[in-house]
């Protein structure tokens, strides 16, 4: 292949065992990553592994990383944010129905929706207005005593109190416009401190079986089908994926409140929900399996799929083909370049502030890890996952970001 010549995807990954298939040129992964996919890759219940375009290393399994397993599931290719993932709804408005200065916005989002480390003072306000929401919120709350997880009684109070609040990090919300200049409130974040917990306590949980023992990395320790451990861990699981996806319902309809009251001709219309970080017992080349994603959405069919970039580039709207090639998953988003310590020893405020002008959003040094400019190019991600070759989505919509809160 010539250096002009562009990789036709999937494509392997020289080391790993022909199970492994990635999306993207493999002289672009760092070497700390490649060695982990490898490691994964060698993993004895491993039936399958595909990586994403926007793969970088995490802590115990690589982000960007699809993993079908057989009989057999590893908490850490999950990760400790049980059901991350992204929520979007079109608000019915137009570019040109927006004042000029956002800021005034930004505040009244931030004033609704906790931020950080913080929560709700005991239960989202919403909850009393929603019944709907009420409702589910009542059912998740309840079955949190039925956790397998041995917890202290202080998580329930903080599971509550964070339901319906936002995180730090990569977490954020967004009011972004499409390419035809419809409006869209769009929103990330997971299961907060309690989805972390959980992670954590069945990580070490595996790590002590003794069919783990021999592993290469204990890190990527798994639990056996047909096992209590395995049961009690997929039980909290399941619980922690509904509670993340409650937390982005009720900021959803918390931050439609907060909009209504600066602009009342909204009218909201289709929603997206996705998890990036998740479980699913799914049927692949017709084997059973049990498929880990962290850092990647599933891409079946005529799936709608959110894949944001940064503050500063957007995000897209996409909808999965249900290209098996992919076991029917896409990225999650842009993907990290850098680490966080990295982009805060390289860039500065001012640096944050120049790659967000246009953006209505915070631009102090707290939030310097987040700059564009730590993250990959988000139009190769999405070339990669739309090229004619084996394209595992197709683009419904670019949104462009207008405004901005990070945690």
């Amino acid at each position: 292949m010539s250096s002009n010549e562009k990789p036709l995807f999937p494509v392997p990954l020289h080391g790993t065992k022909a199970n492994t298939l990635i999306w993207t040129d493999p002289y672009t992964i760092d070497i700390e990553t490649a060695a982990q996919i490898r490691m994964m890759s060698r993993v004895p219940w491993v039936e399958q592994i595909r990586i994403m375009p926007d793969v970088h290393w995490g802590n115990g399994a690589t982000v960007g990383s699809v993993i079908a397993m057989k009989d057999a599931v590893a908490p850490a290719a999950v990760g400790v944010d049980i059901g991350c993932g992204m929520a979007a709804v079109n608000t019915g408005l137009r570019l040109e129905s927006l004042p000029d200065d956002l800021h005034s916005l930004r505040l009244a989002f931030e004033e609704v929706v906790p931020v950080g480390r913080a929560g709700h003072k005991k239960a989202a306000p919403i909850l009393k207005q929603d019944q709907q929401l009420s409702n589910l919120a009542t059912e998740t709350f309840r079955d949190f005593s039925r956790l397998h997880a041995d917890l202290p009684f202080g998580q329930l109070k903080t599971m509550r109190a964070q339901c319906g609040s936002l995180g730090g990090g990569n977490h954020f919300i967004e009011l972004c416009s499409d390419d035809h200049g419809e409006i869209w409130l769009m929103l990330h974040s997971g299961s907060r401190n309690i989805g972390k917990v959980l992670a954590e306590y069945h990580m070490h949980k595996a790590a002590k079986l003794e069919h783990n023992l021999t592993l290469e990395d204990r890190s990527m320790s798994v639990f056996i089908s047909g096992t209590g451990e395995m049961d009690a861990y997929l039980h909290d699981l399941y619980w922690a994926q509904d509670y993340a996806r409650l937390n982005r319902a009720i900021m959803l309809a918390t931050l439609k409140n907060a909009l209504l009251k600066v602009l009342p001709q909204a009218n909201f219309g289709q929603e997206i929900q996705c998890h990036h970080n998740y479980v699913a017992q799914e049927t692949h080349g017709g084997v059973d399996v049990i498929v880990t994603r962290k850092g990647a959405i599933r891409a079946g069919s005529g799936d709608l799929g959110l894949i944001p970039g940064s503050m500063g580039t957007g995000s897209f709207i996409v909808r999965g083909l249900g290209n098996e090639a992919s076991l029917c998953s896409a990225s999650h988003g842009a993907g990290r370049r850098m680490s966080r310590s990295e982009a805060r020893r390289i860039y500065s405020a001012s640096d944050l502030a120049a790659q967000t002008a246009g953006v209505e959003c915070r631009k102090d040094a707290g939030i310097v890890d987040e700059i564009p400019a730590a993250y990959k190019d988000l139009d190769e991600v999405i070339a990669a996952q739309t090229q004619e070759h084996s394209p595992l989505v197709e683009v419904v919509a670019r949104l462009t970001t207008l405004l901005c809160v990070k945690g």
